[in-house]
């Protein structure tokens, strides 16, 4: 979809959000610990996860290419009285600042891997030394094990893939499938996720 698509897509809801306000699970539990600095999210809809971020002392720092989402975060960080940057652009030609971001965070962009290849390698470059890369997205598995998400198969990946695409040079600390309850029409089911946490040496 491109950034037409999307703007009709969060339009659609009305006044409501298309996704939560509350930030992603996957977020809160591997940013424990980890103390606030710069933070960039990279297809960040309605900023849910950078608002959060900045309510924790982050920096943060929002890019999607849809400006009926962005003026959605921009307005529920004004109301929590939060700074948070939501620029517009296409992260898939978005080149972020050289070695700037304690903390990258890529959730649920779902890309041909060529595309994906090119985004993570981007997010990367952004990292200052120490910085964390966090990836999370739905898991090829989720295709027939699990629920929800893109039914096709080329824009789905593996915790190995976003090794083997992103992390060459990083100290890879977690790539694993995770799962989350997700509440359907028959019950609640679990959808699987990949996540891959990894850092960039200080030196």
């Amino acid at each position: 979809m491109d950034a037409a698509a999307w703007d009709a897509k969060y339009a659609a809801t009305g006044a409501g959000l298309l996704w939560s306000a509350t930030p992603n699970r996957f977020l809160v539990q591997e940013m424990e610990g980890l103390a606030p600095g710069r933070a960039l999210d990279l297809a960040c809809g309605e900023g849910r996860n950078a608002i959060w971020l900045a309510a924790q002392g982050w920096q943060a720092t929002g890019i999607d290419f849809s400006a009926t989402a962005l003026a959605r975060g921009r307005a529920a960080a004004a109301e929590h009285g939060l700074a948070v940057e939501l620029l517009e652009a296409d992260v898939v030609a978005y080149e972020p600042p050289l070695a700037a971001f304690d903390l990258v965070a890529v959730f649920y962009l779902h890309l041909p891997a060529a595309e994906r290849t090119r985004v993570l390698a981007a997010a990367v470059r952004g990292l200052a030394p120490g910085g964390v890369l966090l990836v999370v997205g739905h898991d090829l598995l989720n295709l027939t094990e699990g629920v929800g998400g893109p039914q096709d198969p080329a824009l789905l990946f593996m915790p190995e893939d976003v090794v083997r695409e992103a992390c060459d040079g990083l100290v890879v600390e977690k790539a694993e499938r995770v799962t989350r309850p997700v509440e359907t029409g028959q019950g609640t089911r679990e959808a699987i996720d990949a996540l891959v946490r990894a850092r960039r040496p200080e030196a």
